[in-house]
C-alpha cells in the first residue's frame, strides 16, 4: 500500500518530525512527590509552538490492580494458627514474594501439561500434576492433600447454600 494513495492515508512525508523534549522543574516549585509522579514532556511541533504533553506512566507494584496480592490470606491463616504472634512488613512482603512465584511455577507447569495434552482448558489433573513436580517428596503429597480437602469442603459448603 503506498501512502501517497487518496484512500484515507495520510502523506506522512509532508509532516515534520516532533522532537520531544523533558520539561524542567525548579527544586522550589514542585514537591518531592510532585517530582516522582509527573512526566510532563515538551512537544516542539510546526513553527516553533510548544506544545505541553503528559505521558502515562506504568503502575509500580504498589499500586497493581487485584490489591495487596498474599498479605491478608497469610495474615489470616497466622491468627488461626498463632492467635499471640505478629509478622513484620518485611517478612510479610517475602512471603508475599514466595507465593507469587509459587503460583507462577505451578501456573507454568499445569500449562504445560496442558499444552502436552492438546487441551486448553486447566482441570484439577493439570493442577495435580504440576504440584507433584514443582513440590518434591512428603511436601508435594501435603500439598495435594489440603488442595484436595479445600476443594471439597468448598463444593460441599456452595451445596448447602444453593439447598437454602
Amino acid at each position: 500500500m503506498d501512502i501517497h494513495e487518496d484512500s484515507g492515508t495520510q502523506n506522512f512525508e509532508d509532516k515534520k518530525p516532533k522532537v520531544m523534549t523533558p520539561e524542567k522543574k525548579d527544586d522550589n516549585q514542585a514537591s518531592k512527590g510532585e517530582e516522582e509522579k509527573s512526566d510532563d514532556v515538551k512537544q516542539i511541533g510546526e513553527g516553533g509552538e510548544k506544545k505541553e504533553k503528559k505521558r502515562k506512566r506504568r503502575s509500580t507494584g504498589k499500586n497493581r490492580e487485584g490489591g495487596e496480592g498474599y498479605k491478608r490470606y497469610v495474615y489470616k491463616v497466622l491468627k488461626q494458627v498463632h492467635p499471640e504472634l505478629g509478622m513484620s512488613a518485611k517478612a510479610m512482603v517475602v512471603l508475599n514474594n514466595y507465593m507469587n512465584d509459587m503460583f507462577d511455577r505451578l501456573a507454568d507447569e499445569a500449562a504445560k501439561l496442558a499444552m502436552y495434552t492438546a487441551r486448553k482448558t486447566l482441570s484439577s489433573r493439570e493442577i495435580q500434576g504440576a504440584v507433584k513436580l514443582v513440590l518434591p517428596g512428603e511436601l508435594g503429597k501435603h500439598a495435594m492433600a489440603e488442595g484436595t480437602k479445600a476443594v471439597s469442603n468448598y463444593l460441599s459448603k456452595n451445596a448447602a447454600r444453593s439447598n437454602k
